[in-house]
């Protein structure tokens, strides 16, 4: 008798074997026809197969299986398995509908115990994908073979450039992604789902792993082979995470903040898959854009540190212009003094008056991550007395993204005294007036009560002074703080309301 074990089967043949098309169980589960009506209507609502078939246009040879077919099936396994993959599909589209969810969707009927019926529904079923994916690919080719890296590099270079029909092609795919995502959206808002909606959206990008495996060198001669999925990469998060190789999901999520009152679903409002660390503040505003459609209210936007590293051309001002506020968080080496527009200091995004303290000014410089998260009584003491010396919005962005800010010393309430706003706008001592000492409000408009800036001795001169102290207010347009404006947000950095804004929209939103 030989004693030699029996040879097992190689790591490629097992996933082969893994995918190939299997009977049935002795007891499949069927899906109930009310579950597949509900993602066939999805599918039919969301207007997607009307441009899919303008895409494939007149084909010669027989029809094949619809297309909304196989789209169903491929939602109806990720409900059921969470899986989004052909096989799965097929398996639900051959043996987990009854007779009249096959016929509403234009499968032919086979016979289980039929092996080659099973067999050829099966080849069908994958032909008719084939069909969409051909026409929707930017760089079609065989996806299960591994390409050397310079011609994968070249494959993979169709999804960045500039060429119409690759443009064409990669905007079809996100209008049919988007489409997908705000029906929804749109089912929830006709509903009256929506109307505790106050418009405070949550933005986050999180890793798609893929099976395929990263680029590797070829032991044999030394080459360079590339990943089938040609344009996945390195995902790397912002905690210790290990990276991930896939790609990068930008979702946007309709949140609430802690003043918002009533419920609503936090659904996904829009997603982007791209390759990882690329485009991040272009694929954030690309699942933005669409919402004004849908008639839904704008407030704030509430993003991580990646988002606040984007240059403000690529995120921060195409956000103000679609109408939303910012709520941001920074780096270690971003907090404190982080520049200036006519005179005001930029601190923590908040414009304020060049005579800040300096105490207070540099309460954040070089604080760790693990003293933001959870301030201190004193941070919180010096964030609190920075409120008097911040700007005061004066008018909201016009057209141009133009915002007028004023001196805290002026107008007719101001939040501090200031000697050399006194000086140069000749205003005179204010005549003593009886305090009710009783009246809270009284007491903090006295001018007694309010912190007092301390210019300094000698002061400067006239022509020396910057622009905000010769001025009542100041206009900040977009190109004023240059590559700073990334920085500036719509709320005080660490404040009540930015605690109540940005801690817990990011509490709904990490994934």
């Amino acid at each position: 008798m030989s004693t030699a074990k029996p040879r097992a089967w190689p790591p490629r043949t097992t996933r082969a074997r893994a995918t190939r098309p299997c009977p049935p169980a002795k007891q499949t589960a069927q899906i109930p026809d009310a579950v597949v009506s509900h993602y066939a209507r999805l599918l039919d609502d969301s207007g997607v197969l009307p441009l899919i078939d303008a895409e494939l246009g007149p084909r010669p040879g027989p029809p094949g299986l619809p297309i909304a077919a196989v789209l169903t099936c491929l939602l109806l396994s990720i409900n059921h398995t969470g899986k989004a993959t052909l096989v799965e599909a097929w398996r639900i589209a051959a043996f987990c509908l009854t007779a009249a969810a096959r016929h509403r969707l234009g499968l032919p009927d086979i016979n289980p115990e039929d092996i080659h019926q099973v067999l050829a529904s099966s080849r069908r079923f994958y032909r008719a994908f084939d069909r969409l994916t051909t026409v929707l690919d930017p760089a079609r080719h065989d996806r299960r073979a591994r390409l050397p890296q310079h011609q994968a590099d070249a494959l993979a270079a169709t999804w960045d450039d500039d060429d119409p029909a690759h443009s064409h092609k990669r905007e079809l795919l996100q209008d049919i992604v988007t489409a997908l995502v705000l029906t929804p959206v749109r089912w929830a808002k006709g509903r009256g789902y929506l109307r505790h909606f106050r418009g405070d959206v949550g933005i986050d990008t999180t890793a798609t792993p893929v099976f395929a495996r990263p680029p590797r060198t070829r032991r044999s001669t030394g080459e360079l082979i590339a990943s089938t999925e040609i344009t996945a990469g390195w995902h790397h998060s912002a905690g210790n995470d290990p990276p991930e190789y896939g790609y990068s999901a930008t979702l946007t999520v309709a949140a609430r903040t802690r003043s918002v009152l009533g419920s609503f679903p936090q659904l996904a409002l829009g997603l982007v898959l791209d390759t990882p660390h690329k485009r991040i503040g272009a694929d954030a505003i690309t699942t933005l854009r669409p919402l004004a459609g849908l008639g839904l209210p704008t407030a704030f936007a509430v993003v991580d540190r990646a988002y606040t590293d984007q240059q403000p051309g690529h995120f921060a001002q195409p956000a103000r212009e679609l109408g939303y506020k910012l709520a941001l968080d920074y780096k270690v080496d971003q907090r404190g003094v982080q520049g200036s527009a006519h005179g005001a200091l930029l601190i923590d995004g908040s414009l304020a008056c060049p005579l800040m303290p300096d105490r207070l000014a540099q309460a954040t410089t070089g604080l760790d991550d693990a003293a933001i998260r959870t301030p201190s009584e004193e941070l919180t003491a010096l964030i609190s007395a920075r409120a008097p010396y911040l700007l005061r919005l004066k008018q909201s962005a016009n057209a141009g993204g133009a915002v007028r800010f004023q001196c805290p010393a002026a107008g007719t309430s101001p939040s501090l005294t200031c000697p050399r706003f006194d000086r140069l706008h000749q205003r005179g001592p204010n005549r003593p007036a009886a305090v009710d000492l009783t009246n809270t409000r009284q007491r903090g408009a006295h001018p007694a009560a309010k912190p007092r800036v301390l210019p300094p001795q000698p002061d400067l001169k006239a022509g020396e002074l910057p622009r905000i102290c010769h001025q009542h207010t100041i206009t900040v347009r977009k190109d004023d703080l240059g590559h700073l404006d990334k920085f500036r947000q719509d709320v005080a950095y660490l404040s009540p309301a930015w605690i109540g804004t940005y801690k817990s929209v990011r509490a709904n939103t990490v994934i």
